[in-house]
């Protein structure tokens, strides 16, 4: 275990008089506070993976983008899915990136609940995207005949906005609430991100309400596209099994199979971490879990798919220039 090293700096006075109380005006960030030897080896372990998920779902977007071929509905919210993966990424690891070159480790207030209102925000739209990539495998394999005149142009744009729209506005609320309750020290986040389990427990007052608000949104968020992508693919599956051709149940399964990888990478954490807040994880353990879905899912996510796609493998030699390099 890393020794933590407890600072209580950021606090601002209470405007009114004889008030015994300070609010928060900043938060510092804990993260891992180890010797400095570990945290340049963890700079570099983080930069480096930070790096190459950057690269790996640019690499993607800008394939699917380029190659007219694949402007289809499926390779469309792929396209987005990669696109969004950037952007969460880089709602949380540059600030870790400077904690571990920083003395100080703080945040601002306002910082502290925009990064944690882009996370939370690009994650749900993150699992409304698994959704209806979910949903047009159900069309593509159990309503072949009617694919085409159902999930349209039109229709794959209108779902984007949709994800990223419903993704955006779902803890618009519960975040201005929890930005509203008091903070007044200590201000030390033993986490890497900007939490709501950490947030709560700094708080003066004990909110049970917002507490409970939180979580349901975040299981509603969670467990509601988790069970409706179950219940596409147990259809998909008894389609798939019914098919009398073994050359097309091994082209329909290979098209779900790169998406069942990423939605059980995903959805495993999430549901450890936001479902189940009652388990009592050790901080140690909700730090680990936090890079894992922060970090690890979406570095994983362009290999899974461009090693299974021959499409995507196709696109990327061809952005690329060289069919040597992938």
């Amino acid at each position: 275990m890393c020794p933590l090293t407890l600072q209580v700096t950021g606090l601002m006075s209470v405007s009114e008089p004889n008030s015994s109380f300070a609010f928060v005006n900043e938060f510092i960030l804990q993260g891992f506070s180890c010797e400095w030897t570990i945290q340049i080896f963890l700079f570099s372990l983080f930069t480096t993976t930070y790096a190459l998920t950057i690269t790996g779902n640019g690499g993607i977007a800008c394939a699917l983008w380029c190659d007219q071929r694949l402007h289809t509905p499926m390779y469309m919210f792929l396209g987005n899915f990669s696109f969004l993966e950037i952007w969460y990424v880089s709602s949380t690891v540059p600030k870790m990136l400077v904690n571990f070159l920083s003395e100080k480790k703080n945040i601002s207030f306002a910082g502290c609940f925009l990064q944690f209102y882009f996370f939370f925000c690009l994650g749900t739209s993150e699992c409304l995207l698994l959704t209806v990539i979910a949903f047009d495998r159900y069309l593509a394999i159990c309503r072949p005949l009617h694919y085409p005149n159902i999930m349209t142009g039109h229709l794959c744009a209108k779902l984007v906005i949709l994800c990223w729209v419903c993704g955006f506005l779902w803890f618009l609320i519960p975040i201005v609430l929890i930005s509203q309750m008091p903070f007044c020290g200590p201000n030390i986040i033993d986490h890497v991100v900007c939490d709501p389990g950490p947030l709560f427990a700094l708080a003066c007052v004990s909110a049970p309400r917002i507490q409970l608000f939180c979580y349901t949104l975040s299981s509603l968020a969670i467990f509601g596209n988790f069970l409706f992508i179950i219940g596409s693919y147990t259809l998909v599956l008894e389609a798939v099994l019914g098919m009398p051709s073994s050359t097309g149940r091994h082209k329909d399964f290979s098209t779900c199979r790169s998406h069942l990888a990423v939605v059980s990478l995903c959805y495993g954490s999430l549901m450890v971490m936001y479902v189940s807040p009652g388990l009592g994880h050790s901080t140690g353990m909700q730090k680990i879990e936090t890079l894992f879905y922060a970090m690890v899912t979406p570095l994983f996510n362009p290999l899974i798919y461009s090693l299974q796609n021959k499409e995507i493998k196709t696109a990327l030699r061809k952005v690329l220039g060289s069919s040597n390099i992938i």
